[in-house]
């Protein structure tokens, strides 16, 4: 939870655009820009909501607001993994909605200047990569940089029941 404190404290004083929170859905780094992250939660009981598509996991009440929660691993068609004691939830803003993403665990802020974000490698017509801004390199590893605004616009949509 230490951990959860420090990086909450990191988000409360970004301002630059060129900021990312990392996190990790099995062996592999995301980044979100730190702008639409408003907090990280420790896992907690979600409430399911019926007629929803499998990555919609339901809804927490967050300080008197309900807050869709999208598991990522579910939404990237990824594996299912057990919740554990690193499993967190990141409520970010998309558009005017509040929405939770329930990752494997958080790693890190990073700077990342715009001139080292590379482009997205083109995979041809069968891969829809719309939803990512870029890859990065932090250490040795490639972070993906999400348009979390795009991974999750039609979810905003279907989570609160409006109409697309």
């Amino acid at each position: 939870m230490e951990q959860l404190d420090t990086l909450s404290s990191q988000i409360s004083f970004a301002t630059d655009g060129s900021q990312y929170l990392t996190f990790r859905l099995g062996e592999e780094e995301y980044g979100v820009e730190i702008l639409k992250v408003q907090e990280i939660k420790g896992y907690s009981a979600i409430t399911p909501m019926p007629n929803t598509p499998r990555h919609l996991k339901g809804v927490m009440n967050l300080r008197g607001t309900i807050v869709p929660v999208v598991d990522l691993r579910a939404k990237f068609s990824m594996a299912e993994a057990e919740y554990n004691q690193f499993t967190v939830i990141i409520v970010v803003t998309v558009g005017a909605k509040v929405m939770g993403l329930v990752v494997d665990a958080v790693s890190d802020v990073l700077n990342i200047p715009k001139a080292d974000i590379q482009p997205t490698p083109d995979f041809g017509a069968e891969v829809d990569v719309r939803f990512i801004n870029g890859m990065a390199k932090a250490g040795e590893k490639l972070v993906v940089l999400l348009d979390i605004d795009r991974v999750l616009g039609g979810d905003a949509a279907v989570a609160l029941g409006s109409p697309n």
